[in-house]
């Protein structure tokens, strides 16, 4: 993982919706070479300027715009989020949806702008990548370079929500997890957010989303609810936006404030490590 300055801080608002109104826009794909691979959910602040952008891949049988939510909160503190719908059917081999991924990727240079409004422009030099359930693991895999074609923009943060690799006692290919710590040749700062839902059987008869020994646990070992929802959202938006300001715009005190005091988040966040390099 990469250094980031310490900056002291007390407090965080990173969980509280920012100070810049948002706005969302889903985009067709067709046989048009301007138009995107996959269709898009793209969510963008309303104030003119430039802003960083983040890649987001859906997780299992997830709608884009099921997102939306936190997407907002996201983008209400300066962040631009493009959310592709990779697949409609979860029988698509993951390989081609690693692939459709690199698609988009390169399509950002040319095709991202022309999709914004035109007072909103994107950094695709800083760069994010981030993904839930089977599209973390596609995140992941894309971020190690295993897509053809290869991606022609590097990334700059990779964060990885429930990440898994596999359904059952059955891994996926392809193989990412080598359950080797430490083993992961990225040279980006990474997250790894787990929920603690991802091993819980759905209705007490479908198996778990996120088996253990395929889960986030393993994600963040090789790499180098019930209620309302909406404290929930709060805290993986605050989460994103803290992580995308420290090694994105090299503003650390927000992360620096959750890793020292993970009680100012709306939900409890345990364990929290965080490994420099």
């Amino acid at each position: 993982m990469a250094q980031i300055e310490t900056t002291p801080a007390l407090a965080t608002n990173v969980f509280e919706p920012g100070s810049l109104g948002f706005q969302c826009k889903s985009v067709k794909s067709s046989c048009d070479s301007s138009s995107p691979p996959k269709p898009l959910f793209i969510v963008t602040p309303t104030v003119e300027g430039t802003y960083p952008v983040l890649l987001f891949l859906p997780g299992t049988q997830v709608r884009n715009t099921s997102y939306s939510r936190m997407f907002q909160l996201i983008a209400s503190h300066g962040f631009i989020v493009v959310a592709p719908q990779l697949y409609s059917c979860a029988l698509v081999p993951e390989t081609e949806e690693i692939n459709s991924a690199a698609a988009v990727t390169n399509w950002l240079p040319t095709g991202l702008p022309s999709a914004l409004p035109p007072t909103i422009h994107p950094n695709l030099q800083l760069l994010a990548l981030s993904g839930h359930s089977r599209g973390g693991k596609s995140a992941f895999a894309l971020a190690l370079g295993r897509s053809s074609p290869a991606t022609s923009l590097p990334f700059s943060a990779l964060i990885a929500l429930d990440p898994v690799a596999g359904f059952c006692c059955f891994r996926i290919p392809p193989h990412i997890l080598t359950y080797v710590p430490r083993s992961f040749d990225l040279t980006i700062p990474v997250a790894v957010i787990g929920t603690g839902l991802g091993p819980e059987r759905k209705l007490g008869i479908l198996p778990a989303c996120a088996p253990n020994g395929m889960n986030h646990d393993e994600f963040f070992t090789d790499g180098d609810g019930k209620g309302g929802k909406d404290g929930f959202r709060a805290c993986l938006a605050g989460v994103f936006v803290a992580f995308m300001r420290a090694f994105l715009e090299r503003e650390s005190g927000d992360l620096r404030v959750i890793v020292d005091n993970p009680g100012v988040a709306p939900v409890t966040l345990d364990p929290v490590i965080f490994v420099e390099k």
